[in-house]
């Protein structure tokens, strides 16, 4: 069984676009799924959630905007390079909203608290 460098890298481009697409899909199910019945924990599980896939996408643009595109550059070797970088991205998403995002995340709770009138 033998691999193409475009093969690898097809199947690299779809599996980063069915992650995106399942990142904003189950970010979408979770926030349709809150209610008046929603408990706190969960609430917040969804605000964090949310906060983490704003940041991701701050940071995602910032990069886009930052990097000079190489016209030399093997396009399979960047579609690799850009599946880790999302990859690194969303994990810095995480630490940033966990370090720094609190008050952002607690203000989107309490307004949503109150939205969905959970107690």
């Amino acid at each position: 069984m033998s691999f193409s460098i475009d093969g690898i890298s097809s199947m690299v481009d779809m599996t980063k676009n069915a992650t995106a697409a399942n990142g904003a899909s189950s970010l979408q199910k979770a926030a349709s799924s809150i209610s008046s019945e929603t408990t706190e924990e969960e609430l917040m599980e969804v605000c964090k959630d949310f906060t983490s896939y704003f940041v991701e996408e701050v940071l995602k643009e910032v990069k886009e905007n930052m990097t000079m595109e190489e016209e030399e550059e093997d396009s399979s070797i960047k579609t690799l390079t850009d599946f880790h970088m999302d990859s690194t991205i969303e994990l810095v998403a995480d630490e940033v909203v966990d370090q720094v995002g609190g008050s952002f995340t607690q203000q989107l709770f309490e307004q949503m608290k109150r939205n969905y009138g959970i107690e």
